[in-house]
């Protein structure tokens, strides 16, 4: 029993590091370095609105080959017990793009795009089958504080690398680097070795389930994998539960996805400091370190979709204040705000949503959840891109996003998790 026990709390820890390993990508890549150099480095020769425009599509289109894929291999990785196999392969084609970016040269801002969306399909890929060994590591009364721990854990990880990077970006001479820019050149390739490193634990102690008795081929198994993502096409229809959630969830989790990837452009754009911004962004993640946590025990306590609500509440507050600052000061303030919730909203979403689907179907339905978040981050930058060029004012088109968490919050209202229990039973059984 001691053994167990032992074990299953190694594959707890193992599978929550996972996420230190990518949240470095989320934060020094995606939130901090790349708008950064994009425009001050690769993208020299375009204007400040395209460049912001430009950023929108490569986070777009890295979003739509998601949603193109997700679900697809979702269902294959179901039907062959093959999630860890593919989250594998995505996250070394992720550390792999990231490293790369440290190779493309001043100007050439198509290539780093290219470059940058592999990246990002890497890293969204891995996370969908990842958040679908959720089930695999935990038990209904902990879900919601394993879901935490893996978020808290990447905020830490995640943010102990970015201050090392601001570090080196601030201070290159300190650490014998010859500039800023060079500096954020290792600082890429620094992530993509981190994003290795500490996916190693998952791969070694993280076991996957065998639903099949029988593992078939890899042909086999994507035959039927698309066979069933067909079927489950047909039912999803008749989950409402699952409908509402999803619909509202895409809906809520556009504006945090669109918070995190354009905000420090977004600062820039109306004149705030760099260093400021990047700092409020390292602030963010720390404050996210116990918030995750106090979040995934509140979610015990009080169910995780009251947990969700508050969240909402509070980014409604921050993007409404976002349109009216003018000082650093202020950013770190939102910075706080935003920090408190961030964690919250993506944990209890993931735990809650593991109560409403097929347990014999997690990684096809996490397919479909992960589709459609990013199918939001499709939408979320390049309207805040395209209102920025028609009205060449970012203080409007970050309103834009206060819309989202209001109609997200209602859908979620007329979410009823005892219903969707019996529907997902229902679905098992069949």
């Amino acid at each position: 029993m001691a053994d167990s026990l032992i074990y299953n709390r190694k594959q707890t820890l193992s599978w929550a590091l996972y996420d230190c390993a990518n949240s470095a990508f989320a934060l020094t890549v995606m939130a901090g370095f790349f708008p950064i150099f994009f425009k001050n480095y690769w993208g020299t020769d375009l204007s400040s609105t395209t460049g912001t425009f430009q950023i929108g599509v490569a986070h777009s289109v890295s979003s739509l080959a998601v949603v193109l894929l997700a679900p697809v291999l979702g269902a294959i990785a179901d039907r062959g017990s093959r999630r860890k196999r593919f989250l594998l392969i995505f996250a070394f084609l992720g550390a792999l793009s990231t490293m790369a970016l440290s190779l493309v040269a001043q100007g050439q801002w198509v290539l780093a795009s290219i470059v940058y969306i592999l990246g990002a399909i890497g890293f969204s890929m891995a996370n969908s089958f990842y958040d679908s060994l959720l089930v695999s590591v935990s038990n209904t009364e902990k879900r919601e504080w394993i879901s935490a721990l893996g978020f808290s854990l990447g905020y830490l990880g995640g943010g102990v690398l970015f201050a090392v990077n601001i570090a080196m970006v601030l201070r290159p001479d300190f650490f014998g680097i010859s500039s800023s820019d060079q500096a954020i050149r290792i600082s890429f390739v620094l992530v993509g070795l981190w994003w290795i490193v500490f996916s190693v634990p998952l791969f070694l102690w993280v076991r996957e389930p065998e639903e099949n008795l029988v593992r078939p081929g890899l042909w086999k198994a994507t035959v039927e994998g698309v066979c069933q993502l067909r079927s489950t096409l047909r039912e999803i229809s008749r989950l409402r539960t699952v409908s509402v959630f999803l619909l509202a969830y895409w809906l809520y989790i556009d504006g945090v996805d669109t918070i995190v990837r354009m905000a420090v452009d977004y600062g820039i754009s109306i004149g705030l400091d760099q260093e400021g911004v990047i700092l409020a962004l390292l602030l963010t993640q720390f404050v996210g370190v116990p918030s995750a946590l106090v979040f995934g025990k509140l979610g015990e306590w009080i169910g995780p979709k009251v947990g969700i609500f508050i969240c909402l509440g509070g980014y409604i507050l921050a993007t409404l204040g976002a349109s009216f600052i003018s000082t650093v000061n202020h950013f770190f303030l939102l910075a706080v705000l935003i920090g408190l919730v961030q964690g919250g909203i993506q944990s209890l979403s993931r735990s809650y949503y593991v109560r409403l689907i097929p347990a014999n179907r997690v990684a096809e339905f996490f397919g479909f959840y992960n589709m459609l978040g990013k199918f939001a981050a499709v939408i979320g930058p390049i309207l805040i891109g395209v209102l920025g060029l028609l009205t060449g004012n970012p203080r409007i088109s970050i309103l834009s996003i206060t819309i989202l968490f209001v109609l997200g919050g209602v859908l979620l209202a007329r979410v009823d998790e005892k219903q969707g229990y019996k529907e997902a039973l229902r679905m098992e059984v069949v």
